[in-house]
């Protein structure tokens, strides 16, 4: 096999045998993979002047892969989180490549040692509960738009769930009776199941006695039957906020989006008390460190933290008097 050939060789390979025969990844981390490398072998071309089915793997060096990642965030806008994926996607390429071509262990060592990029951690927005009411109320129910719409919209506020498992529910994942529940196959091909409470039951069961759109199985389908797309959820979302920010002025503050729906839900069941673990389960984290950030968004609950302290004696400051010599010295610098 030749240099110029191999490259392409283990793309395909790392595609059709690593990812989707050995590790079996979902249909969401295969696209996010397939976006990375064609935008890498974009820039390839634009940079290096070479087609990607000719490009040598000794091309994708370490200097090349940094210059990747900076034109990601230079001209195409990419934040520091998809420029961290990116290089996700790339070192898990080159682990891979690693056991198949050990001959460029040195270029690939020092592709694996670029570090991801350290950034801010964004605030968590999360609706209040007259902004909830005001959203939900916003839908015309009269038409079958308006009651579709209020259901999701119900829907995600109540259970969290993510936009890409609110698209992939069927009508059949919805059990209402004892132990109600939605079932979805979640982030990670993680199946969990989310109860519902007594006003989402009652409008699922209303719901539900609707004839299927076209025969769509889908829960929330389009005109056409067809299931919605993650920019269809993002745009009647934003027009029944414009909607409903006439009534609520407070929502023409805020960037309501599909997943601010998803924050709103954790901030109720944090506000109810329940424990963090717990909702670290019912939002389908892989980590309770990725539901900490509600607990510092939540200032009512630093503030009653704050009201169970004991009011500390207040003392005139003195300055420290070291009394060893090396700190005395340091202490002088």
């Amino acid at each position: 096999m030749t240099t110029t050939a191999m490259l392409p060789s283990l793309i395909e390979r790392f595609f059709t045998q690593r990812l989707v025969h050995q590790r079996n990844v979902s249909p969401h981390t295969l696209a996010s993979y397939r976006d990375t490398f064609r935008l890498l072998f974009r820039f390839a071309q634009a940079t290096l002047h070479v087609a990607p089915s000719s490009l040598e793997l000794t091309n994708l060096d370490a200097p090349f892969i940094i210059a990747f990642l900076d034109d990601l965030e230079a001209n195409h806008s990419a934040s520091i989180t998809t420029r961290n994926l990116r290089l996700t996607a790339v070192r898990t390429f080159f682990r891979y490549i690693a056991f198949e071509e050990p001959a460029y262990s040195g270029q690939i060592q020092r592709i694996l040692a670029i570090p991801g990029k350290l950034h801010s951690k964004r605030e968590v927005h999360f609706l209040l509960r007259p902004e909830i009411n005001a959203i939900l109320a916003a839908p015309d129910t009269a038409s079958w738009l308006g009651r579709r719409d209020h259901m999701l919209l119900l829907l995600a506020v109540q259970t969290g769930l993510r936009v890409s498992e609110l698209t992939s529910l069927d009508r059949d994942a919805v059990k209402l009776g004892t132990g109600a529940h939605v079932f979805c196959l979640g982030k990670g091909r993680k199946a969990r199941r989310t109860p519902l409470t007594r006003q989402a039951c009652a409008a699922l069961k209303t719901w539900l006695k609707e004839p299927a759109r076209c025969g769509s199985i889908a829960l929330f389908p389009n005109v056409h039957g067809g299931r919605l797309s993650p920019d269809s959820i993002q745009f009647l979302v934003a027009k029944h906020v414009k909607s409903a920010s006439e009534q609520c002025p407070s929502l023409r503050r805020k960037r309501v989006t599909p997943h601010v729906l998803r924050h709103t839900a954790a901030m109720e069941l944090l506000q109810a008390g329940v424990d963090i673990t717990v909702i670290a389960l019912w939002l389908g984290h892989e980590s309770i460190q990725s539901t900490q950030g509600y607990l510092h968004a939540h200032i009512g609950l630093k503030i009653a933290a704050l009201a169970k302290l004991k009011p500390i004696d207040h003392q005139r400051p003195t300055r420290f008097e070291p009394k060893d010599k090396l700190l005395a010295f340091l202490d002088a610098l």
